[in-house]
């Protein structure tokens, strides 16, 4: 256990560059250093860094109106291509851009602005922590004096050892079970990370360690009871998981498109590579045209409620035929030297599971059919 230190020393206030002209650059130098961090996982520093000059970090926050500075089209494909690149910065970068649109549209004035000041210059990182501990990890996170401070344990909490600021669901001051309130927490101090906790097998340098919270400063409560739940919020966030395991995803299919090429080097793919490979592309593709409908259709305002269950088993279901194809495909090489494709597997396995479609979409299908009845 150890306490964090956001940042890990001062940072060089960043100057935003036009983001076309520099991403590539900052992608091809986080899909570099990926192995090197899965192998030795840490706060992934450099990438942020560079996420922060890029203007990333800040792309999404609005300026002084209301209206977002990029599409939700030109987000989604940052993000998806972070992903890519490196399943773990994906993660972290995701909780950021789901905490920063609660920030601009719950915190209060003049808290508002200076965080989105902070955060459009790539000085604030932030996540949103959610889980509770199970039976012996601890007491779940709860307000104290009169919600100015907070203090028990979150789990999985990702980007821990590198984060200033956290979107956390608490409980109330008497710790009664009941919707979660949101508190946006200030990381500088009181909270303490765990860092042996997580030691899955994908997912490494996410640092979704588990934290315990000692009257860490509470910056504002959100909103009110159930706050992160509501509409169009919630569903946005959903869609930012589907796009990060999406960007795994691509990381799989090139990675083993790449392994079918090398293998048939020299001569004309044999009719079962051609089929693997063609089976890749129709999963790769079916992600495409869910994921674009869906930033056409909140680029125009409209609800991603209900929709966003769909989209997530769609994407989700996808990933593990890509995985499954592409393991067949290529036999057990790439797993056995832990090459791209063992990561990515690794990453969206682990990935998968932390997110239960299934109630989700039961309720979905119960209304469904509850509307046809006679």
């Amino acid at each position: 256990m150890r306490t964090r230190t956001p940042g890990h020393g001062p940072r060089e206030k960043s100057r935003p560059r036009e983001l076309n002209e520099v991403l590539d650059e900052v992608l091809s130098g986080i899909s570099a250093g990926a192995a090197a961090r899965d192998a030795e996982p840490a706060f992934p520093e450099g990438p942020f860094r560079n996420l922060a000059a890029s203007g990333v970090l800040g792309m999404t926050a609005p300026g002084r109106g209301d209206d977002r500075a990029v599409s939700f089209e030109r987000e989604w494909c940052v993000l998806r291509a972070v992903a890519r690149a490196d399943g773990s910065v994906g993660r972290i970068l995701d909780g950021h851009f789901n905490a920063v649109e609660r920030v601009s549209v719950l915190a209060p004035e003049p808290l508002r602005s200076a965080e989105l000041e902070a955060i459009t210059a790539g000085e604030l990182r932030l996540g949103v922590w959610g889980a509770d501990p199970i039976p012996g990890e601890g007491e779940p996170a709860r307000l104290l004096e009169g919600g100015a401070r907070v203090s028990g344990v979150k789990t999985f909490c990702s980007g821990s050892t590198g984060l200033d600021r956290a979107v956390v669901l608490v409980r109330g001051e008497d710790g009664a079970p009941g919707p979660p309130l949101v508190a946006y927490v200030d990381l500088s101090e009181g909270a303490a990370v765990d860092t042996t906790w997580f030691r899955g097998y994908g997912m490494r340098s996410s640092e979704s360690h588990r934290v315990v919270f000692d009257g860490a400063r509470v910056l504002a409560v959100l909103g009110r009871p159930g706050e992160l739940l509501r509409e169009p919020y919630f569903s946005r966030d959903a869609v930012r998981t589907a796009v990060t395991w999406a960007g795994i995803a691509d990381l799989a299919v090139g990675s083993a498109l790449d392994l079918l090429a090398t293998k048939s080097a020299g001569r004309d793919p044999d009719d079962l590579v051609s089929l693997a490979a063609g089976k890749l592309l129709t999963a790769q593709g079916t992600m495409d045209r869910w994921l674009e409908f869906a930033a056409a259709t909140a680029d125009r305002g409209a609800s991603l409620s209900g929709f966003s269950t769909q989209l997530r088993e769609a994407v989700a279901s996808a990933c593990r035929d890509i995985l499954d194809e592409a393991t067949r495909a290529v036999g057990s090489h790439p797993f056995a030297t832990a090459g791209p494709l063992d990561r990515a597997r690794r990453d969206l396995e682990l990935y998968l599971l932390q997110h239960r479609l299934e109630p989700a979409l039961a309720r979905r299908g119960r209304a469904a059919i509850g509307e046809r009845r006679p």
